[in-house]
């Protein structure tokens, strides 16, 4: 039986309408708590997609596996995000290679390319319903900065990405705003129904032989000595590995690791169908992005909707708060659309790290950690749940590869003041460099145009 939600929870335990993604879910199978003991090789804590990458990839291995979430299924970051599927990390690839040199960058690469395969894989290999992947991202700039692109391009291609330089002319072919220049075009990433793509990785990790138990907060861990102790409100699993994958969630069971995370709410919204005038408009059918932040990510959807993000925050806020600028940045960059109508609104929170990237690996002996995916989750999550299943199954040591990116504490409070402050202070100075960028491509225009008068006239062109 599908389950019926009318309203969703959301990060702070209230409720909200709901999403796009739960109005479109697929049928899936109420799961039980847990109320009974329980002996397992290995406990996963969290059900999002990273935990229930660990759970399908551990039970296809022959060992037996609990999945405890304090939730349901997705219900946080994993059913809640922007759908993209991309190479890459959420740190900027010179960062990674000034940190960690370029043969060890490459190697991160990819695995991050692993990681978008085993999405891809998943879906095409077990035909899972209304996921819907559509190919193509387009990381688009709104400055004229042509060097600096092509650049970036060949940096990428060093690395072993599969990347393309856009000129200004063919990205406003298919996106025709005057606010854009050059891009990077991504072939191989795709856009996806991020919950239902987790709604069917769960069911996969249950046919494999996990048990998935919903509603089922951990809460406590007793990791000392061979088998570890995970309570529950009704019942405790003894297992010999537990992993980790509750991300910002983890609160109080693991308050140490969960202040190594900001967590970062984006707020995201679905328009009514705007039926064909969208397909003139926005001629491009993969997922696009014009920001190195929050703002802003888009992509068309279900019957003829425009999904767009953005608008972060460092604390929880009702997305109520964030709709008139959200419908603003849309009408700035698409004017020709008119007026939308909000069919869904919602917040997602992600928890990033200060380095941005995961972390990933066993932190002290039989204590497994696939967390910190903020940025660049769909890929890495599945990256990540399949290095932690092989690490612990197999002895695989490639995990390890990620250990140049330490736990680092993220400042609590201030960490957050600190990241909300960036991301408000470097608007101003962006939208000034488009403005300027917009000037003086109008400037080119008119001169080239004054030119064109002249020497149609017979007249000397000016120098």
């Amino acid at each position: 039986m599908p389950q019926a939600h009318d309203r969703t929870m959301t990060d702070d335990g209230k409720t909200q309408p709901p999403s796009w993604y739960e109005t479109t879910r697929v049928a899936s199978r109420e799961r039980p708590r847990l109320t009974f003991e329980l002996d397992v090789d290995v406990c996963v804590v969290g059900a999002g997609l990273a935990g229930l990458t660990v759970a399908r990839e551990v039970a296809q291995r022959g060992w037996s596996v609990a999945v405890l979430e304090a939730e349901r299924v997705a219900w946080a970051a994993s059913g809640r995000n922007t759908g993209f599927v991309l190479p890459g990390f959420g740190a900027h690839i010179e960062d990674i290679v000034e940190r960690v040199g370029l043969d060890h960058a490459k190697q991160l690469w990819a695995l991050s390319e692993q990681g978008l395969d085993y999405v891809r894989r998943t879906i095409e290999e077990t035909g899972m319903p209304g996921v819907d992947p559509v190919p193509g991202w387009l990381h688009v700039s709104k400055i004229d900065n042509d060097k600096e692109v092509r650049a970036e391009v060949e940096r990428l291609r060093w690395i072993g990405a599969d990347a393309e330089f856009w000129p200004a002319a063919r990205v406003r072919e298919a996106l025709p705003n005057p606010r854009y220049f050059n891009a990077v075009h991504f072939r191989r990433a795709f856009h996806i129904h991020p919950l239902n793509y987790a709604l069917g990785l769960a069911a996969l990790a249950e046919q494999a032989g996990a048990r998935i138990f919903e509603e089922t907060p951990a809460v406590s861990i007793d990791a000392a000595g061979v088998r570890k102790r995970i309570t529950t409100p009704s019942a405790r699993v003894r297992a010999a590995h537990v992993v980790l994958a509750g991300n910002v969630h983890l609160g109080a069971l693991m308050p140490q690791l969960a202040a190594t995370l900001l967590p970062i709410s984006t707020f995201v919204l679905t328009t009514e169908p705007l039926g064909p005038l969208l397909d003139e408009v926005v001629r491009y059918r993969g997922a696009v992005s014009d920001t190195n932040r929050a703002d802003n990510h888009y992509r068309i959807v279900g019957d003829n909707r425009l999904q767009w993000s953005g608008r972060m925050r460092a604390w929880e806020a009702n997305p109520r708060f964030a709709a008139r600028g959200l419908v603003a940045d849309i009408a700035r960059n698409f004017p020709a659309l008119g007026k939308v109508e909000i069919a869904h609104l919602w917040r997602g929170t992600l928890g990033r790290t200060i380095h941005r990237m995961p972390q990933i690996g066993e932190i002290e002996r039989g204590v497994w950690l696939a967390s910190g995916f903020g940025g660049h989750g769909l890929n890495t999550s599945a990256m990540g749940g399949e290095l932690v299943a092989r690490g612990l199954v197999e002895g695989d040591q490639t995990w390890r590869l990620f250990a140049p990116y330490e736990l680092v504490w993220a400042g609590g409070r201030f960490g957050r003041a600190v990241a909300q402050g960036i991301y408000w202070g470097t608007r101003p100075g962006d939208r000034l460099r488009q403005e300027l960028a917009r000037y003086r491509e109008r400037a080119r225009s008119r001169r080239a145009a004054r030119l064109a008068e002249r020497k149609d006239a017979g007249a000397p062109a000016a120098p």
